[in-house]
């Protein structure tokens, strides 16, 4: 599964249209066969890409609820979680993506969706859960 494009760089006015042209056209295989994994991926970072968070968290939770048992699919919905401020959530999903095998932890620690969520007291938690999979590791 691929990882949640990131915010990092602006769309210019050509690209956001593309970028809208990809989106209607997902969202109609989307509609068309809603367990389409590979389909509802592209359209969960498509709407990310375009500030659209709270559907980039409807398509992220429908994609755990196919793949419960999938790190990046929990990986993805602790970014959504985090990009709308749910950081509750966000943590509770980046545990358990843990828990399922999730370990780019030097992405987890840069990846700007979810600088608001390492900005929050919360994220102590998934700090020390890093350090304790890391150790068991070695």
């Amino acid at each position: 599964m691929p990882k949640k494009v990131s915010l990092g760089r602006k769309l210019n006015r050509r690209q956001q249209r593309d970028l809208d042209i990809e989106i209607g056209f997902m969202e109609g295989v989307v509609q068309r066969d809603p367990k389409f994994v590979e389909a509802l991926q592209i359209l969960g970072d498509d709407y990310t890409r375009r500030g659209k968070f709270r559907e980039g968290l409807k398509i992220d939770e429908q994609l755990v609820q196919l793949r419960p048992h999938d790190p990046t699919a929990l990986y993805n919905l602790a970014c959504s979680y985090a990009l709308t401020k749910h950081y509750e959530q966000a943590v509770r999903a980046l545990d358990r993506a843990i828990d399922r095998g999730y370990r780019d932890f030097k992405w987890l620690v840069k990846d700007p969706d979810l600088h608001g969520l390492r900005q929050h007291p919360l994220f102590r938690a998934i700090q020390v859960k890093i350090r304790a999979v890391k150790i068991r590791v070695k």
